[in-house]
């Protein structure tokens, strides 16, 4: 009997799902990019964490159905990612904020 962790973590890819992913990480990617090159921010790395996350769990929904496994290491690593944020907020706020 297959739990629901193998279901959800290897369960078949969702295409729309991973489109709409990979465009906010692009959008919050792209919106870091200006406020750095043209207002001259410093980087809001919190963000990036973010970011990063929603690229890999976009790529993973993008992956073809025979490659489930590929997309369960790809969701695993962007859980990883999102919880490494959370450690670093929690742990060294002053790293992520600035």
């Amino acid at each position: 009997m297959p739990s629901i962790i193998d279901e959800t973590v290897f369960g078949e890819p969702s295409r729309g799902v991973g489109l709409v992913l990979l465009c906010f990480a692009l959008l919050i990617a792209g919106q870091q990019g200006y406020y750095i090159i043209v207002e001259g921010a410093t980087p809001f790395y919190a963000a990036l964490f973010i970011s990063t996350g929603m690229a890999l769990s976009g790529i993973a929904e993008s992956l073809p159905k025979p490659r489930r496994r590929a997309a369960g290491v790809l969701r695993l690593t962007a859980i990883f990612v999102l919880v490494g944020l959370l450690v670093a907020l929690f742990f060294a706020p002053e790293i992520l904020i600035g």
